[in-house]
Formats: C-alpha cells, structure tokens, sequence
C-alpha cells in the first residue's frame, strides 16, 4: 500500500507541518524525522507510543505508518494495572518515548527508542509495498467500562478511507490549518486533529493545552478549523460574551467541529449568537472511526450528526436486530455501520469481536439513534445507559438533556433511567445547578422538560451535585453516577 501521507515526499518541504507551541516541523523536517525513526523501528510488529501531547508523539506514530508498523498510543494518565493489561495484550517490542520522559514500572522492561524530531539524518523512508490495506495501522484501546479495555485493530484501509470520506464532507485541503488541543491518545486527537491534516499536505497547531486564549490566538493567525470536544466549546461559549477576540477568531474560521459526544443544543445557540458561525457535529468511535457528519456544504443542524460519510452503511434496528425503515424524527433504534472505516478485530478476543457484528456484517454500535426524514442521524444516547424504558416508551436520555441545559437554573445534566414498580424504569436527573445557593426546584425542571418534549419524558427524580463525574475526553460517566 502506498503511503498515507503522500505531502511527505512531496514538492512542497517547506510548507509547516506540525506546531506545538514554540516547537515545529515542516514537511522537509518531518519526512527526514520520520524516516530516520521508520528505518530504526522497521520490522518490528507493534510498538508502543507514550503519546503525550507533544511533537514526539506525532513523529513516532507518523514514522511507524510508514514503516508499516502498528503503533498502540499509551495514555499518560493511564494507572500501572491498566497500563500492564494493554502491554501483555498487545506485547509491543520496543516504546517510543520523547527524550527525558519517566515511564511507569510496567514500560521499563520494553526496549526504549528516544524519539528526536529534529534530526540532520534524512532517513530514507522504507518500501511499503509489502503492507497491504488490510495491515494494523493502530492498536487503540477501549475505555474498558465493562472490563478490561480491548484493543481495537485498526488497519490503514480504515484511516485513508475515514480521513478520505471527511476531506469529501468538509471540503478539508491541504491549505487548511487545523487547531486543537486534544490529547493524542485516541481517534478524536491523533487520527482526525493531526493525521488528517498530514494526510492532506496541511498544517496542525497543537495548544499543548486547551485554552480560549490559544484558540483566539490561532484562529486570529490565519488557522482556517478547530476540532473540539463539547467541554471546551462549552468553555468558548461562557468565553465569548468577555473575549472580542476570541468571537473575532470563531467568526473566521471556515470550519467548527465538535465531537467525542454530543454538544448540548444551548451551547451551539450561544456560539451562533456571539459569532455568526455554526458548530458541526460528527459520529464516530474507535471500533470505526468516523461513521457521519454535518457536512460543510450541508445545513447545520444543532442536535444532529448529519449524514453517513461516502463508504460508510448505516441503519437502526430494533432489539430484534429488525430494520427500522422508516424515518420519522422519533422512532428509536441502535445504530449498525458498516464499510471500509471499521477496525478489523479486538486483539486477542475473538469472542468479542464475533459479538460485536451481526451475521451480515454490520458492526453493533451500541449507540441509539433516530433519523429525520432528509436522512439526518440524531442521536439520543448509549444503549446500556441512555436508553430508557418507560410507561411504554423508549426514550433517549440524550434528548432530555438538552432539555434541561435549555433552562437557565441548569448548568450541567445528565439522565439516566432507574428501575420503577409502575413504568418499569422512571427518568432521573442528575442536575448541576446554575446557582447552588438557589437550585431550580423538581417539579419545575419536570413541567419545563414536559413542555419542551412529552409529558412521559419529565424526570421523575432529581438529585444536585456539585459536579458530574467525566472521563478524560469530557464524557459524563454514567456509571459513576449510581455508584
């Protein structure tokens, strides 16, 4: 298989490459980088890669694609148990690491390579030719909330053909200069924020660290997108009312992108005020990378996820695994993908990746959905946690948060379902309250939900928190919530 990132030996070196902070690589810099490291690590099966938010960490997962070596990115902020899982599943042979970084007990028996982005070397990159489409690219590793995380085998066919699809979606070139601040441990960061634009001969700017000041600084420089997940557009949007710079910045940028999980209606409402300019919203996870998206020359539809990407099947289905063929705006079903963006397998578990599929085929999300009539996705929630069952009813919890982020008393909210005697489960919410001193009372946030959507979907039992438990990437854990 060729290249993915054909700009590496382009015509065009001097173009900027990759940017954190202070420190950057253009093109010419990055091909001699990358395959100087490639031809050090070339051979091996799997290496691990300490993916701090760094240019390391880009050098290292660029330079073993192009080896033809699948990189498995280790979270920083992973404990040493979790971190011992992921090694003995996928047994690495070496770990890429920046010069002076401390690794945890479990990575000190691995054989160390010292990753140096600047080098006078010029590697030459190796022949890939042998490296089908079908070869891993990433070995990326699932939260684990119902057991040890899973490594999910991603091959290059499902990079190029996702970041392919999103460049037809978003009108993505190789002009377009991309901010964000994601870490580079997951799909969100590493694959679409600095991948991507490589794949395409453009430039990434990394924070290092999200601030608003960075985003309004970049954009204002002449960056052109910005890749979020719905906490910090949440923390843009409290921003903009204060930050003339920062609405100056967003009103320019040709693309917002959120994703990760879903950005509440309330948040794209107030960035649309204070700029002109929508936020548009993608789907994926690990096990496909990117199943849909609002596309940049769709409508920009708050709430939604868009349209299935070019190559990528989609239906919901019914707990029977029947089809759900009509689009309605209400009926709800989980959503099954499948196309060239899915991964291949789960290392080492072939009973969990036989389950994940059906017999035709089509990968179980575990996520539901309703589709509107023009084909747009809406999601509504997690199958295990956010599908709700009551008095009859399906209802997606998803919903049901917008609906009380919509009233001014509520500042975060999640909902989940608990079991009830007389509707089988009852709606509760699980409220963070503008004002703590004076929270907005139960019965006034169930008559406000009532009005917005039905009478059935009205939470039944509201609990205040100070905060809601969240991972790393900003999701609320539900799980977290009940326990």
């Amino acid at each position: 298989m060729s290249s993915l990132f054909p700009a590496l030996t382009g015509g065009r070196p001097d173009r900027p490459a990759l940017r954190f902070g202070d420190r950057s690589l253009t093109y010419g810099e990055l091909a001699a980088a990358t395959g100087a490291l490639a031809g050090r690590i070339g051979g091996a099966a799997r290496v691990a890669v300490w993916a701090t938010p760094t240019l390391e960490t880009a050098v290292a997962v660029v330079a073993a694609l192009e080896a033809g070596v699948a990189a498995v990115p280790l979270n920083p902020k992973s404990g040493e148990k979790e971190l011992g899982h992921i090694l003995s599943d996928s047994a690495p042979t070496l770990v890429l690491a920046a010069p002076g970084d401390e690794l945890p007990p479990p990575l000190r028996d691995l054989a160390r390579v010292d990753v140096v982005p600047q080098t006078t070397e010029g590697g030459a990159f190796l022949d890939t030719g042998g490296v089908s489409a079908e070869s891993p690219a990433l070995v990326v590793y699932t939260s684990g909330t119902t057991g040890p995380p899973k490594g999910a085998v991603i091959p290059r066919r499902a990079v190029a053909s996702t970041l392919d699809a999103l460049a037809d979606a978003w009108q993505w070139t190789g002009e377009d200069v991309l901010v964000h601040g994601l870490p580079l441990f997951h799909v969100h960061g590493l694959v679409l924020g600095t991948l991507g634009p490589l794949r395409r001969g453009g430039s990434v700017r990394h924070l290092g660290r999200f601030s608003t000041e960075g985003v309004a600084r970049e954009l204002n420089a002449g960056a052109t997108m910005l890749f979020g997940v719905p906490t910090m557009y949440h923390r843009i949007a409290q921003a903009l009312p204060e930050d003339p710079e920062l609405a100056k910045a967003l009103a320019g940028a040709r693309l917002l992108v959120s994703g990760s999980a879903a950005l509440p209606v309330h948040d794209h409402e107030r960035i649309t005020a204070a700029t002109g300019r929508r936020v548009i919203e993608r789907y994926g996870m690990t096990e496909t990378l990117m199943n849909t998206s609002v596309r940049a020359d769709g409508e920009p539809r708050a709430g939604t996820v868009g349209v299935p990407l070019p190559g990528v099947e989609l239906r919901l289905v019914e707990e029977d695994g029947t089809p759900i063929t009509s689009y309605d705006g209400e009926t709800v079903g989980e959503i099954q993908v499948r196309g060239t963006n899915l991964f291949t397998e789960y290392l080492n578990r072939p009973d969990a990746t036989a389950a994940a599929f059906t017999p035709d085929g089509w990968f179980r999300t575990g996520d539901m959905a309703v589709r509107d009539p023009d084909g747009y996705v809406r999601i509504v929630g997690r199958k295990a946690t956010d599908l709700i069952k009551s008095g009859g009813y399906k209802i997606g919890a998803g919903e049901i948060e917008n609906a009380l982020l919509e009233h001014p008393g509520v500042r975060e909210a999640a909902v989940t379902g608990e079991p009830d005697a007389d509707l089988g489960e009852r709606i509760v919410a699980w409220i963070v309250p503008t004002d703590p001193q004076s929270p907005p009372q139960a019965d006034e946030l169930a008559d406000h939900v009532a009005g917005r959507l039905a009478p059935h979907k009205r939470p039944r039992v509201v609990h205040y928190l100070d905060a809601l438990p969240r991972n790393d990437m900003g999701k609320i854990m539900k799980r977290a919530l009940h326990a």
